[in-house]
């Protein structure tokens, strides 16, 4: 199915997600806030409307966006080479308000690699050949929309935000996490390592949605470092999903 309605809808769900995020404030130690659905909204927006169209068997949810992926490309797990070459999307991307100078978006002139987008794009490359391939049954999200950086230029993931910032936050995402799910239908919601199961298990209960995990391709993750692929086709496999 190529519906260009579920696209319109997708797009229309993420401009809703963008501008709350947008509103919101964070405290020390968190230092610096991207919001990529704003500043690189352009390629963000032709990835939902080339390959957001129509039913989706199964999403893929990650965390966040990463400094070297997302970050810098406005799609998700978006590590530079994937984005443009593979999956043929390559637009302007401007800037945050604030940049921290060890962490400037160039978009798609950045230079450095993104490890877990390269992973997870490649693995799909490898399965698929072709992104309209992939996309005739599966999508790719993040639950997050922001990068959070303190001052020394480390990444604070969201699940380390106090509760006050951390609760509306995460209501908001959940919103969108169920409005995807109502546009795209999937049978399944693979989260993309812990944290995204764990929300994925709050925002879709009682859903009927199939939730399973899948292991983060992050180099933090050791065991994607010794074999990341091989346990992914394995879960992928086990549940009829290849």
């Amino acid at each position: 199915m190529t519906d260009p309605a579920t696209a319109e809808a997708l797009i229309a769900a993420a401009k809703r997600l963008r501008d709350r995020a947008a509103g919101m404030s964070f405290a020390p130690p968190v230092a610096y806030v991207y919001n990529p659905l704003e500043y690189a909204w352009a390629p963000h927006e032709l990835y939902l409307r080339r390959y957001g169209r129509g039913r989706k068997r199964v999403i893929f949810v990650g965390m966040n966006p990463g400094p070297f992926g997302m970050a810098q490309t406005g799609v998700p797990f978006g590590e530079i080479a994937a984005v443009r070459d593979w999956l043929g999307i390559e637009a302007a991307v401007g800037h945050p308000p604030r940049e921290h100078p060890k962490r400037p978006v160039r978009g798609f002139d950045c230079h450095r690699g993104e490890v877990s987008g390269r992973r997870l794009w490649g693995f799909f490359h490898s399965q698929y050949g072709t992104p309209e391939a992939f996309f005739a049954r599966y999508f790719v999200i993040n639950y997050c929309p922001l990068v959070f950086m303190e001052a020394g230029g480390g990444n604070r993931t969201p699940d380390k935000l106090p509760a006050a910032e951390r609760d509306p936050l995460f209501a908001a995402c959940d919103d969108h996490v169920r409005e995807v799910a109502g546009i795209l239908r999937p049978e399944w919601m693979l989260a993309i390592g812990g944290f995204a199961r764990k929300r994925l298990d709050a925002a879709l209960r009682g859903s009927g949605i199939h939730i399973g995990q899948l292991p983060h391709p992050s180099p933090a993750n050791p065991a994607a470092n010794r074999d990341w692929e091989g346990p992914v086709r394995e879960i992928l496999a086990r549940h009829g999903l290849l």
